[in-house]
């Protein structure tokens, strides 16, 4: 009897899920790569509110004995907006340049007297995330949380959808994306709605049209309140992105461009 005690203890392990899987899934992509930068303009309903930035470094990262893409996301309210609140906000994911998922994740935040710095690291073999934060005037928080398999988080997403063959979908077709944010997860569909021109500062842009459905909220105005378009070409970059939320309507607005991958011609023939 003692012989079978080793085997049904592994047996066990496996089945409640503490035997971590040998490798990650390996996610085709001939959208991007290091040293893109893109420039935005922030629209809050008729004001120019804020700039945006979304910078891949120039060299690869290694997290966990991965090579990643260093993607940062930066905000600032301009200094008119500063009156009304000052933002200045940056989040930074490391993403696995063969699955496409996030190595570690970083956030600070400042917006008017609100502050907080949290760091991400994920464990994609053992489905595990290990956060560590920490609120103004508050004690460092940290916390191990279980994960779904190739989860995202919000900076990844999108770099996720970039790699997808939209050519093969048809109009109404709908995606399932599993995220991690605020030490949860929650199910993100996202609904392909085919192409269109749309009219940024870079110009008349041919774009591909998706809508996420969000989870009721106090900000956004309804599941379909966001709409992202994403350059019809091969770089699949974010061109514009719409929110109707209840205090107003977003734009963010795509005017700058540089590095992408392939070379392209966005503006649409007119």
């Amino acid at each position: 009897m003692k012989k079978f005690f080793p085997a049904l203890l592994i047996l066990a392990l496996v089945l409640v899920g503490f035997v971590s899987k040998d490798r990650m899934r390996s996610v085709r992509n001939e959208s991007f790569s290091t040293g893109e930068v893109l420039k935005y303009k922030v629209h809050y309903g008729l004001i120019t509110a804020a700039d945006a930035t979304i910078e891949t470094a120039p060299d690869l990262h290694y997290i966990n004995n991965r090579p990643c893409y260093r993607t940062t996301v930066t905000g600032k309210t301009n200094s008119s907006f500063d009156f009304f609140i000052r933002v200045r906000d940056t989040w930074q994911s490391y993403i696995d340049t063969a699955a496409i998922v996030p190595q570690r994740f970083y956030r600070n935040i400042e917006e008017g007297n609100y502050r907080k710095r949290e760091t991400i690291d994920f464990n994609h073999y053992r489905n595990t995330a290990f956060v560590e934060s920490k609120k103004r005037n508050r004690q460092k928080k940290t916390g191990s949380y279980k994960i779904p398999e190739n989860v995202q988080d919000i900076v990844s997403g999108f770099y996720y959808l970039r790699t997808l063959d939209f050519d093969r979908m048809n109009v109404g077709d709908k995606l399932n994306l599993q995220g991690f944010f605020d030490e949860e997860t929650f199910n993100m569909q996202v609904t392909y709605k085919g192409r269109e021109v749309v009219s940024t500062k870079a110009g008349d842009i041919r774009a591909i049209k998706l809508i996420p459905k969000m989870p009721k909220n106090k900000l956004f105005d309804g599941e379909d309140a966001i709409t992202v378009y994403l350059s019809d070409d091969k770089n699949k970059i974010p061109v514009l992105i719409q929110a109707e939320m209840f205090v107003g309507s977003l734009k963010i607005n795509l005017y700058e461009y540089k590095n992408l991958k392939h070379k392209t011609s966005l503006l649409a023939q007119k």
